[in-house]
């Protein structure tokens, strides 16, 4: 397996719109294990290929206590229902940064699996929440755009400086 870069905030590239799959081969199956590999690596509960620079409509989620329940969605779409409700999230596009963002208890999936085969779940709680937030990289959205434009610039300034002094 190979560990895929993760690209970070502000790099323009996360604001690109993911085009749907539509080759499913051997191909296809190692970059989602490549995805999940990096993933859990990192450590997170959930990867989009946009986040490594692919952009496909692929997401990987996996918000298991033992890291044995990962879901590869691949062109996933989404009917979101229930009660809006706010908790704390991060993102491995966005380290180190933590904010509370108002999601959708509930959401219906559709999606195919790594051979094309149609999957179908409803999803509640921590898995809800992170298949949402995980979709939203495939339209060039971060969690951070859910924050005011003053707590949006203090954490862009946080992460150029902290880029800037890796540089060095």
């Amino acid at each position: 397996m190979t560990r895929l870069r993760i690209l970070h905030h502000p790099d323009p590239r996360l604001r690109t719109r993911a085009t749907p799959v539509t080759h499913f081969d051997e191909q296809l199956q190692l970059f989602a294990a490549n995805m999940l590999e990096t993933m859990y690596a990192a450590p997170g509960i959930g990867l989009a290929a946009t986040q490594v620079n692919v952009h496909r409509r692929i997401i990987v989620v996996d918000v298991s206590e033992e890291k044995n329940q990962p879901y590869t969605l691949v062109n996933p779409t989404l009917k979101t229902y229930g009660n809006r409700i706010k908790g704390e999230e991060g993102c491995l596009s966005v380290p180190e940064v933590y904010d509370v963002v108002e999601r959708f208890e509930q959401v219906d999936v559709t999606a195919q699996d790594v051979m094309g085969n149609t999957i179908e779940f409803s999803a509640d709680g921590m898995l809800a929440i992170c298949i949402q937030h995980e979709c939203d990289h495939l339209e060039g959205k971060l969690f951070v755009d859910y924050l005011s434009s003053l707590k949006r610039g203090r954490i862009a300034k946080k992460l150029r400086a902290r880029a800037d002094s890796r540089a060095r």
